[in-house]
This record gives structure tokens, sequence and C-alpha cells, in this order.
């Protein structure tokens, strides 16, 4: 008798090791979220592989990715709170919940992305941009938020005053060089070239615009979290486990290595500042600030991209993370 339950037990246990958990998730820039990036340091991720498996997709916006979120397309998206707005407000997303922190700008020495013309263009101040066109990763996404909200404060409107394209990071730069656009986002590493640095300027940050900033928090569904508890707590370890190793001196050449493999730029754009104070914010524990969230939709009220309030306190599930956190103290 004994026998057949250790039997039952090591096949269980072989059962529960073949079927680990495929999480699906989104990205727009392969240095944050849950991306490619951190598949490069897997032997960072000691549950990667018997409690679950990460397949990431590349979207070229955050507004993208909500919309494979609600279809079921994926499970775990890095969303802008301009889409997670919208999610609440407009798609009536309810049971949407945002898990853990993904970016912040603006906080302290660290980063805040720039809004970058080129030196020749005449540009000068914000009402320059009157007659011309601008770059977004898409409208209604975070940077694109910030960028209307800097130009209306100066007096323009979209269609009325300036022109909007839209395109991926990755072929921003190009465009501002080849005069296609006349303001772009500057996402790195994409603008962080010796071109862009010898023709081009920054007319005004997010900071300027917004102040500092929850750009982006991660998002899943409450349903996809309450059943796969468990699977989810060991891989919200392995992400605080990852982006605090990315984080760390010592292993900042192994992390230049890895992110010229992912992005397949040269090292010298961005490895002075990535993963270091220079770079955007990431918190440690993974901890979403949500007042920042919140102010950053009640600008969006005010451009009247949506209307109403959106109680975030109530759309957050931080319980994964704070577990997490507790198994790595």
């Amino acid at each position: 008798m004994v026998w057949r339950v250790v039997l039952l037990m090591v096949l269980w246990a072989a059962a529960a090791q073949a079927d680990p958990l495929v999480i699906r998730s989104g990205f727009t820039v392969a240095t944050s979220g849950y991306g490619p990036l951190v598949l490069e340091a897997k032997p960072v991720l000691k549950h990667f592989g018997t409690s679950y498996i990460l397949e990431p997709t590349h979207f070229r916006s955050t507004s993208l990715e909500l919309s494979a979120l609600a279809a079921g397309e994926v499970d775990i998206i890095s969303i802008a709170f301009s889409s997670f707005a919208v999610a609440v407000l407009n798609a009536q997303l309810d049971d949407i919940r945002i898990v853990a922190d993904g970016n912040q700008d603006g906080v302290g020495a660290h980063r805040t992305v720039p809004f970058l013309v080129r030196n020749d263009s005449g540009i000068a101040r914000i009402e320059d941009m009157k007659g011309r066109v601008v770059a977004s990763n898409g409208a209604g996404g975070a940077f694109d938020i910030a960028l209307r909200w800097m130009l209306k404060k100066h007096g323009l409107e979209d269609k009325r005053d300036y022109t909007v394209v839209e395109s991926d990071y990755a072929n921003m730069a190009a465009m501002l060089l080849s005069g296609k656009a006349d303001l772009i986002i500057g996402a790195e590493p994409y603008v962080d070239t010796p071109a862009m640095k010898q023709n081009s300027h920054a007319l005004f940050t997010t900071r300027d615009s917004l102040g500092p900033s929850q750009m982006t928090v991660m998002a899943s569904r409450a349903g996809f979290l309450a059943k796969n508890h468990a699977q989810l707590v060991d891989f919200f370890e392995d992400m605080m486990a990852v982006y605090r190793w990315f984080r760390d001196p010592a292993n900042h050449a192994e992390v230049v290595a890895m992110v010229t493999r992912v992005t397949k730029q040269p090292p010298e754009t961005f490895a002075s500042w990535i993963f270091t104070d220079s770079d955007v914010y990431r918190d440690p524990d993974l901890r979403p600030n949500l007042d920042s969230l919140q102010r950053n939709i009640r600008v969006m009220n005010e451009l009247g991209l949506v209307k109403g309030e959106v109680d975030v306190e109530k759309y957050a599930d931080l319980s994964l993370i704070d577990e997490a956190r507790q198994r790595l103290k």
C-alpha cells in the first residue's frame, strides 16, 4: 500500500513538472516588461521551466496590448496609464488588475523620456510646433498623452495645429533625421546613437509635461490570477530577482551583452545608462506608485480622452508581489 502512495506522489510531481503554466506576456520595448530580455537571464529564473514558461509577444503600443488582453490572446501585459484608464472606462474591462510596477518616469535622478527635434528644424519653442508633424507610437499611449498635454498647455491642438503620424519606437529616429517627422519620442536605445546625438536635442521631457509618473504597470485579469496563484507567485519572485540582478553593478557587463543580443544595437548606445540610476526607475519590489497613476488619469480627463474617474486602488491586486517579496527577504 505504501509503495502505491509513493508511486502516486511521484507521478503527480512528474505531471506537475511536465505542465508548467504558460504565461503569454505582451511588451513594447525589449528592455522592459516581461519580454525577451528576461529570458536571456534564465539562470536567475529558478522557477522557469518547472512552475511556468514565459512566451513574450511584441506590440507596437500598449493600447494594442490591451486589445490582446481583452481578446484572451495574452495573460500579462505592460500597460500604460492611459491604456489602463481606457480599459476600465471605455472597454469596460472590469476584471483588469494592476499586478506590478512596469516603469516610472522622472523619479529622482532617474531618466525622463525626452521629445526630440532636429537641430536644424528651426524649432526653439513648443509654440514652434504649429504646422509640424509629430511621431507617436499610438494614439492614447502614455507618451502620446505626455506629448499632447504639453502641446495643449502651449495652445496647440491635434489636427488644428499639428499632424500626428504613428510609428514604432525603432523607426522614429530615422523619421526625424529624414524630415518625415519634426518631433519624436526619445525611446531608448533607438535614439541614443551618434547621428541622433549630433543632429537632435530635447524640446521637452515627459517630466516637464506630467511630473514624476507611473508610466506603465503590469496588468492581468482577475480570473487568470485566481486560477494560477501559486505559479504566479513563483513567476513574480523570478521577475523581482531578475530585475534586481539587472541592477547589480557587478552584473553590468553581462547585462550589456544581453541587451546587445536582444536589441541588435551596438553596446556603446546604452552601456553607460542601461539599468543604472540614469535609466528609468523600476521599483526593486515591483511596487507601482498608485497615487501617481491616479494623477495621470486625471490628465486624461482634462484632455477629454476619457470621461469619469477611476478608483485605481479598486483595480490593484498586489498580493502576488507581496508574497514574492517575502520570499526574497
